[in-house]
């Protein structure tokens, strides 16, 4: 037979007279301990029928929705015009420096959504369109990076016709992306690709993602932690460790060297390396 919340009340009360403690009680009603314990304490004070009749008024009617001291919103605005837009766990740092008070973050965002348009800092679940796939060369370009201590290997690959390109960069940013981007688009892709398709990194945004377009019609963001939507350099990246630079670090001052063997394991790699993806023949030919 159902029960409902006074009866309840009522009969943890009853229990807990003869001896039974809280979880035992829980366990049986089928309520959170604490909750009864709650209800053991009210009993406590107002009395059974009084604990019940407050227990019914509470759940009277919607709830009015708590206020804040209209001084406090206008000391939230100004702190986040003085701090240059900063953010809820800021304005709650300053108000409590500045003013002794103590206000909730989620209340400091409700404030600030009655007069600002707040965005939200990442983006759930965006569409990117589906897996590109290349049915002839300079279709589809993956770049990607490979951290080698204090350089940085920037490869490519034309995802069918097996061609690739490495540069190496003694940093990892938009601008050596950038750099690359020319560089590899010029030298190895005849300056253009239907598609250029890297990951998320920082390396491929700001000047890189800007020039993109110089050399592509669309520049697709990979989808994070979805390996497979970057499987073909990503296996590149791989035998390029095994059959070339391994798995060490290295220092910037090493970079001369390094091109030559880089370099070197381009030349092998186009007109040597037989490919199973290419029916054991090579991207190039002699």
């Amino acid at each position: 037979m159902l029960m409902n919340q006074q009866t309840k009340i009522a009969l943890a009360w009853e229990l807990h007279k003869s001896g039974i403690n809280n979880c035992q009680i829980s366990t049986s009603l089928g309520i959170h301990r604490e909750t009864i314990g709650i209800w053991i304490y009210g009993v406590r004070e107002f009395g059974l029928l009084g604990y019940i009749d407050k227990h019914l008024q509470a759940k009277k009617g919607p709830r009015i929705k708590r206020q804040i001291d209209p001084m406090i919103k206008k000391w939230i605005y100004d702190i986040r015009e003085r701090e240059k837009q900063c953010c809820g766990q800021k304005i709650k740092y300053h108000l409590k420096k500045d003013k002794g008070i103590v206000v909730a973050v989620s209340k400091i965002y409700e404030v600030l959504g009655e007069k600002y348009q707040l965005r939200s800092k990442w983006k759930k679940n965006v569409k990117r369109g589906v897996v590109p796939i290349a049915i002839q060369a300079r279709q589809v370009v993956q770049m990607d990076t490979i951290d080698f201590g204090e350089i940085f290997a920037f490869t490519a690959v034309d995802i069918f016709s097996k061609e690739v390109d490495v540069m190496l960069r003694p940093s990892l940013t938009a601008k050596d992306g950038q750099f690359f981007l020319h560089s590899s688009m010029e030298r190895r892709f005849n300056n253009f690709s239907e598609i250029i398709q890297t990951d998320g990194g920082p390396e491929f945004k700001a000047e890189f993602h800007q020039d993109s377009h110089l050399f592509s019609d669309r520049h697709r963001i990979a989808r994070a932690y979805k390996k497979n939507e970057q499987s073909y350099i990503e296996s590149f990246n791989r035998s390029f460790r095994k059959e070339c630079l391994g798995w060490t670090k290295y220092k910037t001052n090493q970079i001369s060297d390094l091109n030559v063997e880089v370099e070197s394991y381009l030349r092998w790699y186009h007109y040597q390396r037989p490919h199973l993806g290419l029916n054991l023949k090579t991207p190039l030919l002699i």
